[in-house]
């Protein structure tokens, strides 16, 4: 798969669908800490969640409306 360094090794083989549903310390540089506190800030329970959060999603379209002002 080509997001195998974007995850922790035991997640690399699973499909996405088990990569959504993983907790976000499924993705590499992250920990079981940074579960516990994105649980506690903002309800984050899995990538998917990770993914589908307006505040994720709104920094993502800032941050591609910035590289198209240049």
């Amino acid at each position: 798969m080509v997001l195998d360094k974007a995850l922790d090794k035991a997640y690399e083989s699973k499909s996405v669908k088990e990569i959504l549903s993983a907790p976000p310390s499924a993705l590499a540089g992250l920990t079981e800490k940074h579960d516990t506190q994105l649980l506690a800030a903002l309800g984050i329970k899995t990538i998917a969640d990770l993914g589908n959060n307006k505040y994720f999603q709104l920094a993502a379209t800032l941050m591609e409306l910035a590289a198209k002002e240049g």
